[in-house]
């Protein structure tokens, strides 16, 4: 079991820590719904150190990563970040990841802490192609997400850059909190604003705690995993091994938009394929119609009490206060307004599948 750069900050704090992905993390501290509620009014930081980075380098870096994920990163001037996925052969998603053109020729690819190795092994099988400089910086690097509409005033004094300049999955490379040439991202995971602050893991104690002195009057305080999950399903998020895995493909996922046919990438014949067709089966989102909390695993079922699908995400909405979910159902179900049943223990709770976000802000 790995320890992160902050794991004896976080013990100081109450945090109630668990194994996640072979880490110590934290996965709450006051309490979900309170941390929730924080990150969507003022102002939470999430300590996600344990993501992997990879940094990708050469001139044949872009050709690797346009083999290996199913955007286009081509579109990619520096300073831009786009979410991705590595798609694998039978139709599935190795993982799904946030690709960085830090400089010409040079790209930083993070994915999920779960994956690294397997993610790491996938990239290296195709680079035998490629020969791009490929490193594993994972264990150098700490990842903190600063979240919340107060992020930008409470942490504009810690940086010389303009933050509010840096629009939704943009970066810059610069000082903050004393430190220099940091990654100040503005890809969250919550959908309530703020950035992702990647630093060198000597770096991070220091940046942690001038981050709680600038947010001190801004009612900042430190969030658990947990808030993370509930935050990101209010804004209808896949979560890799839960909405998306090595058997959901990205266009049953509703990832169409980030899968680009205008380039050959692994599986891309077979993709291609399935949207034309249209796959038989759909993500959708649901909220119940009556009291009950969906869970992962959950049966979805049909009037008749017929088991079409299971729940992939669900729980109880601290903003709606209403359970929210998703889950895998034959495309017939996948029709906005459709009711569907979830089988919480001994009861069928009617359902209507809805347009994402279910947050709306």
């Amino acid at each position: 079991m790995k320890n992160i750069a902050l794991h004896s900050i976080h013990e100081n704090l109450g945090a109630k820590m668990v194994s996640f992905a072979g880490f110590n993390m934290p996965v709450q501290y006051e309490g979900v719904t309170a941390e929730h509620l924080t990150v969507r009014e003022s102002l939470g930081v999430f300590d996600v150190s344990h993501m992997g980075e990879f940094l990708v380098k050469g001139e044949n870096a872009l050709a690797l990563i346009q083999k290996v994920t199913s955007n286009d990163a081509s579109k990619l001037e520096i300073g831009d970040a786009q979410y991705s996925c590595f798609p694998n052969e039978e139709n599935g998603i190795v993982d799904d990841l946030i690709c960085y053109k830090i400089k010409e020729n040079s790209y930083l690819l993070v994915v999920n802490a779960g994956n690294i190795e397997k993610d790491w092994n996938w990239i290296s099988k195709y680079n035998e192609e490629f020969k791009a400089d490929l490193k594993n910086l994972s264990d150098e690097y700490s990842l903190l997400a600063i979240q919340g509409p107060k992020a930008v005033e409470a942490m504009q004094s810690l940086s010389s850059i303009d933050l509010a300049a840096i629009s939704f999955y943009k970066f810059k490379v610069g000082d903050f909190a004393g430190i220099d040439n940091v990654i100040i991202s503005a890809t969250g995971y919550t959908g309530s604003g703020g950035f992702e602050i990647y630093c060198k893991n000597a770096d991070v104690i220091q940046i942690w705690n001038k981050v709680f002195e600038a947010g001190a009057d801004f009612g900042i305080k430190p969030i658990g995993l947990a808030a993370r999950d509930t935050l990101r399903l209010e804004m209808g998020y896949c979560l890799y091994g839960n909405d998306i895995d090595d058997t959901t493909s990205p266009i049953e996922a509703g990832l169409g938009w980030i899968t680009k046919f205008t380039k050959d990438f692994v599986n891309s014949e077979a993709l291609a394929k399935q949207k034309e067709e249209k796959p038989s089966r759909k993500l959708v989102a649901f909220e119940l119609d009556e009291r009950g909390i969906p869970r992962h695993g959950y049966d979805i079922v049909d009037g008749n009490g017929n088991v079409i699908g299971n729940v992939t995400s669900g729980t109880m909405s601290p903003c709606l206060q209403k359970g929210i979910g998703m889950g895998y159902v034959p495309t017939l179900f996948s029709k906005l307004g459709t009711q569907i049943h979830i089988q919480v223990r001994k009861n069928a709770i009617p359902a209507t599948v809805i347009k994402l976000p279910f947050y709306k802000g």
